[in-house]
């Protein structure tokens, strides 16, 4: 029998190191692929990089504390929308019901589906800025020249006020920003 070389020891290691080896490269694709919805349950979850909550209902109660709400709006990745806000701005009571409006329009000549994704500043109100209904939960369809009235229905939870690090907020902006869906 020839001499192959490798002991059967040295064989066994290589084998386990291959093993090794693959194995951590699988994990770490699966990481990759797990990353993004991981750090989106975790933005939800924690109000993290300013992203707001959804909620089924109103409080019962609102305080007497007030905040501002102001409004933005904008277009990315070349969607030939106009995009603003109806309002500047809403001031409430921490835990009153807000609606606000925001209007778009297709400026093209064809139909155009486009997406909104939203955050809030300063990003440390995120956890307790909540939206009952928006337009941003949906795609939104606009043939050409079409414009469309979209609201958001808001509130921020009175939880708050019992936040010390906020007692500083006086005014919360909520920004959007449309992209057209792609095909």
């Amino acid at each position: 029998m020839a001499d192959s070389g490798a002991s059967p020891r040295h064989t066994a290691r290589l084998r386990w190191t291959a093993l090794g080896v693959s194995l951590v490269v699988a994990g770490m694709t699966a990481m990759a692929f797990a990353a993004v919805p991981l750090y989106d349950a975790f933005c939800r979850v924690t109000g993290f990089g300013g992203e707001t909550q959804v909620a089924d209902a109103t409080p019962t109660t609102a305080l007497s504390r007030e905040m501002t709400v102001r409004f933005d709006a904008t277009t990315s990745g070349g969607i030939p929308w106009r995009f603003k806000p109806e309002q500047l701005d809403q001031t409430l009571a921490i835990g009153e019901s807000g609606l606000a409006y925001y209007r778009a329009e297709n400026t093209s000549s064809k139909p155009i589906v486009g997406v909104a994704t939203y955050n809030v500043t300063p990003a440390k109100v995120g956890i307790y800025f909540n939206k009952i209904d928006c337009f941003c939960f949906t795609e939104q369809r606009l043939e050409p020249g079409e414009s469309m009235l979209m609201p958001v229905a808001y509130f921020i939870d009175p939880a708050i006020a019992d936040d010390v690090n906020l007692d500083d907020v006086s005014s919360i902006t909520l920004s959007y920003t449309f992209f057209e869906q792609a095909s």
